[in-house]
């Protein structure tokens, strides 16, 4: 069941105008231009941004993402028809051989059932050709990124095209670590309408993600800083290998 903030088509519309700076893509597109990866797999693709960016460059790509209203939003775009939309979770798959499989920003937090994560890399590990890369990324613990996500720090108002100002923040409603639950809250200010979006994510340890990789037959070749948060985050790059 995909977030409010996702499934929501009021909300799906407007998710990328509410964040609009896509840098965090950019070390994406750069593994998928140093790998030379000409098929792709986007996992948990949302509203098509990177699965876009990827097509720009003639790559090929499979998006899929449990939220239907995003998809329609990423359908709806420009390019999109170059990109194979796929709605539901990895179990919606139809048989891959890609050069690299991504979850990016939240995608791999997002899941937070122990057993949906280990069947998540277990079937990107199947969609990989040997030799195929998984890239992930995931906040490090340690920087208890939460105590960050509060209204006085994140509350700010958008004006949208077409649909006139929307005020929004989060709060954290609830901190049982592993996992910390937030509320998004969405006021529209044209016709005062109020909407909110739940969400829980998994904070893992570096170890732990390594052992869970391993578990499924990875190679773990690199950890690495996201370049947009230092410090902040680890940034899986592993790979399925040539034999076994």
């Amino acid at each position: 069941m995909a977030d409010e903030c996702f499934g929501h088509p009021r909300l799906a519309a407007i998710y990328d105008p509410l964040d609009p700076d896509r840098c965090d893509l950019d070390a994406y597109v750069h593994m998928a231009e140093e790998v030379d990866a000409r098929r792709v797999l986007d996992i948990g693709c949302g509203t098509g941004v990177f699965a876009l960016l990827l097509a720009d460059r003639g790559i090929e790509v499979v998006g899929v993402d449990p939220a239907e209203a995003s998809l329609q939003v990423a359908q709806g775009k420009t390019g999109s028809e170059r990109v194979r939309w796929i709605c539901g979770d990895v179990s919606a798959l139809p048989p891959l051989q890609v050069d690299l499989a991504t979850m990016t920003a939240n995608v791999a937090q997002a899941i937070v059932d122990p057993k949906i994560w280990q069947k998540t890399l277990q079937r990107a590990y199947e969609s990989l050709r040997p030799g195929g890369r998984l890239v992930f990324e995931t906040r490090d613990p340690a920087r208890r990124a939460w105590e960050e996500w509060n209204r006085e720090d994140s509350y700010h108002v958008t004006e949208i095209p077409g649909v006139g100002g929307v005020e929004s923040w989060v709060e954290v409603t609830d901190v049982s670590l592993p996992l910390v639950t937030f509320r998004w809250t969405y006021v529209f200010v044209a016709d005062g309408h109020v909407l909110t979006s739940d969400s829980t994510l998994r904070f893992r340890e570096r170890k732990e993600v390594e052992r869970d990789l391993s578990a499924q037959g990875y190679v773990v070749d690199d950890v690495r800083d996201a370049p947009d948060r230092p410090g902040r985050e680890f940034v899986f790059l592993a790979r399925r290998p040539l034999t076994g």
